[in-house]
This record gives structure tokens, sequence and C-alpha cells, in this order.
């Protein structure tokens, strides 16, 4: 089934209303809402290539959402669904030593969100974010809008403004 794309005005609420899309909306930020039938059938390949395979879009245009330990801090990455998380080049990119993946208790206790619905907007404790610089290549890239089979479509650059987040190569394939 393919998931219906709709464009919701400012007052619109409804099942389409998640932390994440209330932040893009308060920022004034343009962005679209996917939503699919999200079925546990097929997780070897995780959420994320499910929401591009069921939404029609490349892997390398849909991007999940990470939380990395650094040691001091918790930070979040944000890499194509078609690849991983470079947790050394994650590390460089803030500042930091070394980054190990977070516990995914703390990860969903802090962003506010659970595992596989994680998205790097509304989260409940802001953490320093970087996205990958692959995002830059497209117009338009998917994410998590806060739950299972809920998808965001945002401009890579209006998601690095409203997060205040870096670009850096931190995808690997």
């Amino acid at each position: 089934m393919m998931g219906r794309m709709s464009k919701k005005s400012k007052n619109e609420k409804g099942k389409g209303s998640t932390p994440a899309t209330v932040q893009l909306e308060q920022a004034g930020v343009p962005f679209e809402t996917y939503e699919y039938e999200h079925s546990n059938d097929h997780m070897d390949d995780g959420y994320g290539v499910e929401a591009a395979t069921k939404l029609g879009f490349d892997e390398h245009q849909v991007f999940k959402t990470l939380m990395a330990d650094t040691g001091s801090e918790r930070v979040v990455g944000v890499v194509p669904v078609s690849g991983h998380m470079d947790l050394k080049a994650l590390a460089a990119a803030v500042g930091a030593k070394k980054a190990v993946m977070a516990d995914p208790k703390v990860a969903m206790r802090e962003s506010g969100y659970v595992v596989g619905g994680i998205s790097p907007l509304g989260q409940k404790v802001h953490h320093q974010t970087v996205l990958d610089e692959s995002a830059l290549l497209y117009d338009r890239i998917l994410l998590s809008g806060g739950k299972r089979g809920f998808s965001i479509g945002i401009a890579p650059e209006d998601l690095l403004k409203v997060l205040n987040a870096t670009a850096a190569p931190i995808g690997t394939w």
C-alpha cells in the first residue's frame, strides 16, 4: 500500500501531529507527512528501509535517526537508511574522542520516541545533531515523524536550520 501525502495547514491537528511536526510548525518550516502501514514482518531490513519501500523513495533519500554517547553527552546522527553511522566520524564531527551507540532505553527516554520512530525533531532533550552530508544532494529527504509508519519530507537545509545541526560525512556503506 502506498503512503498518502498530505500537506497540513497550520491549524490542522490530528493523527499526524507529533512533537516533531509541532516543532516544524512553530518554526514555520514547510514539510510533508507520509503515512504507511508499519509491519513487523520485514524488520531484518530495518524501519527506514520499510519506509523507503512502502513510500516508493530511494533508500539514499530516506534517513534514520540514531543516538550515540560520547561519554560526556549524547549526540544524534541522521544517516541514510541504506547505510550505517560511522561512530568515529560522528565523534569527530562533534569534537569528541569516541562515540558508542546509546542504550535504546536512554534514547527512548531522552528523545521521547520509541525505537523505530525516533525523530531528530521535537526531542524531549535537545541534542547536538549531525546530518550526513549526502542529504544535501537532495531537495527533500524523508525521516521519521516521531512514530513508526509516519515520515516527514523536509528540505535538508531547513532541517539543519531548525535543529541548529551540522552536516558531516558520518554515513558509511
